[in-house]
């Protein structure tokens, strides 16, 4: 069992992007990336073919450098190869089967983890798999049978591992579709209860608990990152906020021709409940630290290096803007330059000071050490 699997069962990590965020194996290594089995069972007899092992390195070579559908092909062989058993196999199908939107696929794929998983542990990943994909299936608006398809994959998994808070937040969030706003308003405050501290999507959690029908949006994914003066943000933490996310580079042509748009964006929001967090594929720290300070870009900064915030955003060109209301709903988005951030930014401001009760504040950002 991959041990970041196993972890997301106390943890509201989203299933479907754990295999395709974790660092894969460079590409010039010595040895093969294989499957690893418990030091308490016996490795299966496919783990040492020859065949299997240049097919599944193959296929970790091809998904680090982005080339999904030929990773899925070799991920397939492998699979084939092993007699159609390997679990590390199909879970990398299944999670980019459920990235590339093939949910129907993804939902077949956790079917056959399923069949032949040999704990509870083991079930309730597979079975919080296949509710994950059955909901996506159904888009923004699932038919009741898909719902009820969903709900059931949830509750088996959780059947297997109560403790599984990546079940029982998605369930929640499937009875709250359902119209039990109820049922799903002490599912996510049960779920806030038991997470981490330092669980990201904790208070989100606490959010829905109060509001069943803000889990119906279509919501920006919930992370936390410190930035480079040292703020911690939490996309749920904003209290109110708007929020602006840049995604950007600093060899990026377009991107650096937007550099004066955010600076009068910035300048011209600075009074207003605005957040804007600019978010870098640079690889090289201090150059890209040198480019914001000749460039005067006062606001947050972070760096996405591995471009694993970027997965989680569907991000694969930049200059990319997201424009998110104080409800925390992602309103926007827009690819390129030349696009009217300014006016978007406008309407949801003036929302936000509407829907705010008199003699509030916005949340104030954590710096480092509070």
């Amino acid at each position: 069992m991959n041990p970041a699997r196993l972890a997301a069962l106390s943890s509201f990590v989203c299933l479907s992007s754990l295999l395709a965020q974790a660092p894969s194996a460079p590409a010039s290594s010595s040895a093969p990336a294989t499957p690893s089995a418990p030091a308490s069972l016996a490795a299966p007899p496919y783990a040492s073919e020859p065949k299997f092992l240049a097919a599944f390195s193959d296929a970790k070579k091809l998904e680090h450098e982005r080339q999904y559908v030929f990773a899925l092909d070799s991920y397939k062989k492998a699979n084939k190869i092993a007699g159609n058993g390997c679990a590390a196999c199909l879970q990398h199908i299944y999670s980019l089967q459920f990235g590339m939107g093939s949910y129907k696929d993804a939902a077949a794929t956790a079917a056959q983890l399923l069949t032949i998983a040999t704990d509870p542990e083991a079930r309730s990943l597979a079975e919080t798999d296949r509710g994950q994909a059955l909901l996506s299936q159904g888009g923004d608006k699932p038919k009741p049978a898909q719902l009820e398809a969903a709900h059931e994959a949830f509750q088996a998994a959780i059947a297997d591992v109560p403790k599984n808070l990546t079940a029982q937040y998605h369930d929640a969030c499937v009875l709250a579709r359902m119209g039990k706003t109820d049922e799903a308003s002490k599912k996510f405050a049960a779920c806030a209860d038991a997470a981490s501290p330092n669980d990201p999507t904790r208070i989100r959690a606490r959010h829905f608990a109060e509001n069943p029908a803000l889990s119906l949006s279509k919501m920006a994914p919930a992370f936390e990152v410190t930035a480079l003066d040292g703020t911690r943000f939490n996309l749920d933490n904003m209290g109110g906020r708007v929020v602006l996310v840049d995604f950007w580079a600093t060899w990026c042509g377009p991107c650096n021709e937007e550099i004066p748009h955010l600076q009068k964006i910035a300048k011209e929001f600075a009074e207003e409940p605005l957040v804007i967090l600019s978010i870098s594929w640079d690889r090289d720290e201090q150059k890209w630290k040198d480019f914001i300070s000749k460039h005067q870009m006062t606001w947050m900064q972070y760096r996405d290096a591995d471009h694993s915030l970027s997965d989680r955003f569907g991000v694969n060109a930049i200059p990319h803007y997201f424009t998110i209301d104080s409800d925390g709903v992602l309103t926007s988005e827009m690819l390129g330059s030349g696009n009217d951030v300014e006016g978007k930014l406008k309407k949801l401001l003036k929302r936000a000071h509407e829907s705010r009760p008199p003699n509030s504040q916005a949340a104030t950002l954590q710096t480092r050490g509070q």
